[in-house]
């Protein structure tokens, strides 16, 4: 009786499900501009690429930190709870950044909060997200459960790449540059706030017994450890470059606009976010496995032939089509995940996976940094 009562109920699944992916949707909404807002206000402030990739480093190594603990100590606590935690903890990422022009201060605003240099589901709440629509979805319906996240995820993620180009609106307007940049962080918050109001009419999931006595992995720990250092490796490699970085090596080489990198960023997010229903389709005739390995091979050639191209225009073709290609294995990896761990070791499973791919993706925006401060 415990254990079926602590799970939601059969009729509000579908709401929650349908809460999550709004969250979801504010959520990448304010990534989708800060990610780009991001470099702008520190090369605003005066700091330099290796400043900046340092950040970058900050912010990778504190949603590590801080998804590891969410991970481990989810299967104690209701997740509505921790959700909410989450969305205050962004809302108050975005103030502290809006006040803030010190480079320490900044440091440690990064590691403590939600603000990532990159568009991918990376922080304490995407584990917690993970599990909540796990225990809604059916095992058939699982892998297009996690399309749908995360294509909303990325629809909204283009969205907010758009809004970066708000500050090149309010300077043409006779507004300050950097003021015009620090009212972005303002609405980043606003955006924490609205997942506080949706995470707030999501169900409570108290721990199941099992739960709490696993507290962790358990007979799934050995699988989980290898995915984990493979996409270790992967993560290492894409560090080199996080959106933020891109960016920045976007404004330094050929000189793009605020206005112009929003753009092309939305169309980036654009055709990943075509790329998830995609890759559901695939995972059903070829296999998960396949899906996710037989995607990254063009993307991974895409990115290696427009880091040695003089041209603007086939530099951005050469990423857009990195872009439709390199998240195909999004959903269909935390679908794996979570078909092949216990339903009591999803949270953990989801965040020890999780958490060494922001370890290692961590390392590389300051080595970024560094080449291009060269």
């Amino acid at each position: 009786m415990c254990a079926l009562a602590s799970e939601p109920v059969l009729a509000s699944r579908r709401p929650a499900t349908l809460y999550l992916y709004a969250a979801r949707a504010a959520r990448g909404v304010g990534d989708g501009f800060a990610f780009i807002i991001l470099p702008a206000y520190l090369s605003e402030l005066g700091f330099d690429p290796l400043q900046i990739g340092v950040v970058a480093t900050a912010a990778l190594l504190g949603s590590a930190a801080t998804t590891l603990a969410v991970g481990f100590l989810a299967a104690r606590y209701d997740l509505r709870s921790l959700l909410l935690i989450g969305a205050v903890v962004m809302a108050a990422t975005g103030l502290a950044v809006a006040h803030s022009q010190a480079l320490a201060l900044i440091l440690v605003i990064v590691f403590i909060g939600s603000l990532n240099p990159s568009t991918g589901d990376i922080g304490m709440i995407v584990p917690l997200e993970h599990a909540m629509l796990a225990r809604g979805a059916q095992d058939q319906e699982r892998t297009r459960v996690f399309a749908r996240y995360s294509l909303i995820g990325t629809a909204s993620t283009a969205a907010g790449a758009l809004a970066a180009a708000t500050p090149d609106f309010l300077v043409s307007f006779g507004a300050g540059r950097l003021a015009a940049l620090t009212a972005m962080f303002y609405v980043y918050a606003a955006l924490g706030a609205i997942g506080v109001l949706l995470y707030w009419r999501l169900p409570h999931v108290e721990p199941r017994q099992t739960e709490v006595r696993v507290a962790g992995l358990g007979p799934s720990r050995r699988i989980v450890y290898k995915l984990a250092a493979l996409f270790s490796l992967d993560a290492f490699a894409g560090g080199f470059v996080v959106p933020s970085i891109l960016a920045l090596w976007l404004f330094e080489r050929f000189d793009l606009s605020l206005a112009a990198a929003s753009l092309f960023f939305f169309w980036t997010n654009v055709f990943s976010a075509l790329s998830y229903p995609v890759a559901a389709r695939l995972a059903r005739r070829f296999g998960l496995v396949n899906t996710m390995v037989f995607t990254h091979i063009p993307s991974s050639l895409c990115l290696v032939l427009a880091a040695f191209s003089p041209s603007l225009p086939i530099v951005l073709t050469l990423l857009l089509v990195r872009a439709a290609l390199a998240q195909m294995d999004v959903p269909t990896r935390t679908s794996y995940v979570m078909a092949v761990v216990t339903p009591a070791e999803r949270t953990a499973a989801a965040s020890v996976t999780a958490v060494p791919r922001s370890l290692a993706s961590s390392l590389s925006p300051a080595l970024s940094g560094a080449l291009l401060a060269t």
